[in-house]
């Protein structure tokens, strides 16, 4: 595997191919889209819509130069979505999950949002994804490093939400432990998981 870098605008589409190859399956994806064909024709267009309107603007999305992974972080402060940005997304959330779904969507965002913990500084890990054909190989591992080693230096928690129970054992590896467990409205469970940082 190459070397871990920073993501720029131009892995934007590479990156949003890959995302939706990785997350085709995930609970959490097929709760919002449960169609699987529209999944895959609307899948890349909301992953491309989420890395330039919420992530890449960030400065903390991570990939390799194949961009067979992608690891996608909100500094500390950054990761609730503002008013502004709600409403610019809604036209694609729109096209994306159709009128009639958006309703359970926003409630279910909504409790993800309410469980959020906000007693102190952190980075979130929105997103961590790798190409199926390219799993088992320390990719995901290497791209969630960058961030974790800032944590430890700047003595600063981290934050993710799993979205697989097999996931939760990953996780622990670098640190994370589960503080909740809940459920979306009609949908699957969702594992919080926070990191305090670790001794260097």
């Amino acid at each position: 595997m190459s070397e871990v870098r920073k993501a720029t605008t131009a892995d934007l589409e590479a990156m949003a191919q890959t995302l939706q190859r990785a997350f085709f399956d995930d609970p959490v994806l097929s709760w919002m889209l449960p169609d699987e064909d529209r999944r895959r024709r609307k899948g890349e267009l909301g992953w491309r819509s989420w890395l330039q309107v919420l992530y890449l603007p960030k400065g903390e999305v991570y990939t390799n130069d194949e961009r067979t992974g992608a690891a996608l972080w909100s500094p500390p402060g950054t990761w609730k979505l503002p008013p502004y940005l709600q409403f610019r997304m809604m036209p694609k959330m729109v096209r994306i999950f159709g009128v009639r779904r958006l309703p359970l969507l926003i409630k279910g965002l909504s409790l993800i949002d309410s469980k959020h913990p906000d007693h102190e500084p952190h980075y979130t890990l929105g997103v961590l994804g790798t190409d199926p054909d390219h799993q088992g190989k320390g990719i995901a591992s290497a791209l969630i490093q960058p961030v974790l080693n800032a944590c430890d230096s700047e003595r600063i928690g981290a934050y993710l939400e799993s979205s697989k129970p097999a996931n939760v054992p990953y996780y622990r590896r670098f640190g994370f432990e589960v503080t909740e467990e809940f459920s979306l409205p009609e949908g699957p469970p969702i594992w919080g998981m926070w990191r305090e940082p670790q001794p260097q």
